[in-house]
């Protein structure tokens, strides 16, 4: 579908483009995402109680939440909606801040117009904001330091583009895959894998110099855990590649104890993993070599405490892998209900039309 921009008529309305970034399914229109009793609920209404005029809104109940999907949504209503030019529409925008039980999107119109969209709509929203606030509690906790998201191996490959652009708007801009990219233009980054290492018959050297005669002009970062021994590895990798090694990336096993630690005391912490003792142990081994130019990167596991953790204790670490916190999805949920019909209030028990200074009318085009 051709590019769709929002046009402004009204001062207060918002401009945005819709299709120029989502790439929406056509079966959408056919209610093939659309919980059945939606879809009956359209059917029944159509033919027997027409033309009543509804209100919906949205909302989720994570205090200082970051919302992300409206824009995805308002595409959704915008190609699916029947007379889309006639729904009225408010909204936030992505990357907002939110409280509990703010309405983050409104629409008001017919019934079987859009009604069947609801669920659809909560699942966007309910993922794209659950992303997009974990990254943003992620990014706080850095403080600054630079990360990436290996969230790609953490759920189905078809999240990847709108996982990535959650993360995007969350405020991480580095990804493992071009998917996670796509929606925003970020191409994949990454160098070497534990798999090359074994093809190589466990020669992190042989790894790297296989990679460098593929790549001669890209500094490596190699994973170097690969025999659970990374001090020892981190300086025959360094010694062998000299300038050409960029860093090195620890991904130990929570299940695992770095050989460092075989004949150390380990009594006064917990040494499995990627545990920060190792680290410091790491960075003093590499500036011991005279290999200070060395930055490490670390991953597995890491979650916003154990990251400001980390920050406030200055554990030398270049650069975070973040993957399986920031696609928990069970962050935002969120709730699409009816709260008004023909202008008057009517709502189910506990519910109501929730007042907001905050969204801004967004005006949709005919088809």
């Amino acid at each position: 579908m051709e590019q769709l921009e929002i046009k402004l008529k009204e001062a207060g309305k918002i401009s945005r483009l819709t299709n120029k970034t989502f790439k929406l399914d056509p079966r959408i229109g056919e209610g093939y995402y659309s919980a059945n009793y939606f879809l009956k609920s359209r059917e029944i209404v159509a033919k027997f109680a027409p033309g009543h005029i509804v209100t919906e809104q949205w909302f989720q109940r994570t205090e200082e939440a970051m919302v992300c999907g409206l824009d995805e949504s308002i595409a959704v209503l915008q190609q699916f909606a029947i007379h889309p030019e006639e729904l009225i529409v408010e909204a936030l925008n992505d990357g907002d801040v939110v409280a509990a039980n703010e309405p983050v999107l409104k629409v008001t119109g017919r019934y079987e117009d859009f009604g069947f969209l609801e669920s659809l709509l909560d699942g966007i929203l309910a993922r794209r904001s659950s992303v997009a606030t974990n990254t943003m509690r992620a990014v706080r906790a850095l403080n600054g330091a630079r990360t990436f998201s290996m969230a790609d191996r953490q759920d189905d490959y078809l999240t990847q583009p709108g996982d990535g652009y959650a993360t995007y708007v969350g405020g991480i801009k580095a990804f493992s895959t071009d998917a996670q990219g796509a929606w925003v233009g970020v191409k994949g980054m990454g160098t070497m894998p534990h798999a090359l290492i074994e093809v190589c018959g466990g020669d992190v050297l042989a790894a790297a110099d296989l990679y460098l005669k593929a790549y001669p002009d890209a500094p490596v970062t190699c994973l170097i855990d690969y025999h659970n021994n990374v001090t020892v590895d981190a300086i025959a990798l360094a010694k062998h590649l000299g300038r050409k090694l960029k860093a090195i990336r620890v991904d130990t096993s929570k299940s695992l104890i770095d050989h460092y630690f075989d004949d150390k005391d380990t009594s006064g912490f917990d040494p499995h993993g990627v545990c920060k003792e190792l680290i410091f142990a790491l960075r003093k081994t590499l500036d011991d070599h005279g290999f200070d130019y060395v930055e490490i990167v670390v991953s597995s596991g890491f979650t916003p405490e154990k990251i400001a953790e980390w920050v406030k204790l200055g554990v030398p670490v270049d650069m975070y892998g973040i993957g399986t916190y920031l696609v928990n999805n069970s962050t935002c949920g969120f709730t699409g209900d009816l709260v008004e019909l023909d202008g008057r209030p009517e709502a189910k028990e506990g519910r109501h039309n929730i007042a907001s200074s905050r969204l801004q009318r967004v005006e949709l085009l005919p088809l």
